[in-house]
């Protein structure tokens, strides 16, 4: 089966849904996405060239035995534990069936009850890998262990979220794993909610961040199941899990984690207020300086759909133009024409370049000289675009940047605190002094927001280019006659002295 996708089966086109009903287009991708291979790091979704470390380790465990006899004989488990764990262990899938079959509720107790009064490590590894293949050989099983849960009134998740804070990894993973699998294949009026569900994203999260981490690829596998159900994506949206993927993604990560996290970024993009607001976290910026280096076709495709999902998701045009406009700004378009050079064994990359190429270029011929400035300011990327050295559209758009509670200055202020490049530093300085210069109260507002102090701490930055924007910002708030100004300064090169 082709690596990627599910995403052929979630185009507008599949599935008979059409973009006029957004209600029932969604429902739709909802019921698409619950139908999906149900184990994401087995099916043919992923077509791993590699197997992931949690399952170099269960083939290990597998191969074990555990000697049931020593813990009835020491009294750590029950005669009626030994007799089902006994008979369960070791027999085909038909004798399980069959074991099952006979007393559904006893599985789901002798399991609990082994995994909460065992503690070697090296057993509870083995149990776990039991109860995944258990529930991978049938997902319908999963009704069992929220059955036993019910009629004792406990929660179906508290022992294995538990079994997370245990300090063995493989015992974490394997755990997580099974809590991905049991939230995903429950009914609609019984999947995780609440602080539990708020436990484990946020579990997920952290491990997503931990460095180092060598079950990463089963940690992003976990997501990707939970992210193909609406409620989950909401979920993690709460526990700020977009921010999460995309600092993982900005870092130096290996394909087989920037295809998964990307893919995460995907599906949370089919829903529609997600897609909306996703680029207020830098996606874009962030998913085409991957697709500049990709060299797997995985990886350009998935960003490709992301990106069609950020200009045919959203309901709001102005944030479908914005979203155009930063591809546009992060050198998109140049990607797509490299990537219509090579082969592709996957025909649908074809259609999604051909859509972006459209949407791009049209965003470009109504595109004013204020929208590219916000989409600038807003990406974090300022360079020495033309806008910046114009006095017409200084004259013309110094007032605007008071818009919004003054949101385009606030974030020009934050990259003079925040961003570590010189040219981001100059530009913004730039950028502050010109509108003290063209806006008539411009020196009351940048001191009420802080911003004249932090462009006076960069009088001493270590680059001669952002020491002279600072020092010609400052010039500007501080003096009115600036076209004697421009003249008595020299550009750095021609003094060296400060």
């Amino acid at each position: 089966t082709k690596l990627i996708l599910l995403d052929s089966l979630l185009q507008e086109k599949a599935g008979g849904l059409t973009p006029s009903t957004h209600k029932m287009a969604s429902d739709n991708i909802n019921k698409v996405l619950g139908t999906l291979p149900e184990d994401i790091e087995k099916a043919g979704v992923d077509n791993l060239a590699a197997t992931s470390v949690l399952q170099q380790r269960a083939s290990e465990i597998r191969a074990q035995r555990i000697n049931w006899q020593s813990y009835l004989q020491s009294q750590m488990i029950s005669q009626e534990d030994f007799t089902f764990i006994s008979r369960f262990d070791g027999g085909s899938p038909q004798d399980r069936e069959k074991i099952v079959q006979e007393n559904p509720l006893q599985c789901a107790k002798t399991f609990y009850n082994l995994l909460g009064h065992i503690s070697k490590d090296q057993t509870i590894q083995y149990l776990l890998t039991l109860v995944d293949d258990f529930l991978q050989e049938n997902k319908n099983r999963v009704a069992i262990f929220r059955e036993f849960a019910r009629k004792r009134r406990e929660s179906v998740w508290a022992h294995f979220l538990n079994l997370l804070n245990r300090p063995d990894g493989f015992i974490q993973n394997m755990t997580s794993r099974v809590v991905a699998k049991m939230a995903c294949w429950s009914p609609p009026g019984e999947l995780m909610s609440g602080s539990d569900l708020q436990y484990y994203l946020t579990w997920l999260k952290d491990q997503l961040r931990m460095q180092g981490n060598e079950y990463v690829q089963s940690v992003a596998r976990c997501l990707q199941m939970m992210l193909r159900l609406d409620d989950y994506r909401h979920a993690f949206v709460g526990v700020d899990g977009i921010a999460t993927l995309v600092s993982v993604l900005s870092g130096r990560v290996n394909f087989q984690i920037q295809y998964q996290l990307t893919f995460c970024l995907w599906v949370l993009s089919f829903n529609v207020g997600v897609a909306t607001k996703l680029n207020k976290f830098g996606v874009i910026p962030i998913l085409a300086d991957i697709l500049s280096d990709a060299q797997k076709e995985k990886v350009s495709r998935i960003i490709l759909a992301v990106f069609r999902n950020l200009i045919e998701k959203p309901e709001e045009a102005e944030v479908k133009k914005e979203n155009c406009i930063s591809m546009v700004q992060c050198k998109v378009l140049k990607q797509l024409e490299l990537l219509e050079q090579r082969k592709f064994d996957d025909e649908d990359i074809q259609e999604d370049i051909d859509y972006l190429n459209d949407k791009m270029n049209a965003s470009v011929q109504d595109l004013s000289s204020y929208d590219e400035y916000i989409t600038e300011v807003r990406s974090g990327r300022l360079e020495w675009s033309p806008v910046h050295r114009s006095e017409k559209f200084w004259r013309e758009n110094a007032a605007h940047l008071n818009d919004k509670n003054y949101e385009l200055l606030k974030i020009l202020i934050q990259l003079l605190e925040t961003s570590k490049d010189p040219l981001v530093l100059s530009v913004a300085c730039f950028d502050l002094g010109e509108y003290v210069r063209h806006y008539q109260r411009g020196k009351h507002v940048l001191e009420q927001l802080g911003g004249k102090t932090m462009v006076m701490a960069l009088l001493s930055h270590d680059d001669p280019n952002v020491r002279y924007e600072a020092l010609l910002a400052v010039q500007k708030l501080m003096v009115h006659n600036w076209e004697y100004l421009g003249r008595q300064l020299e550009k750095p090169g021609a003094s060296s002295q400060y």
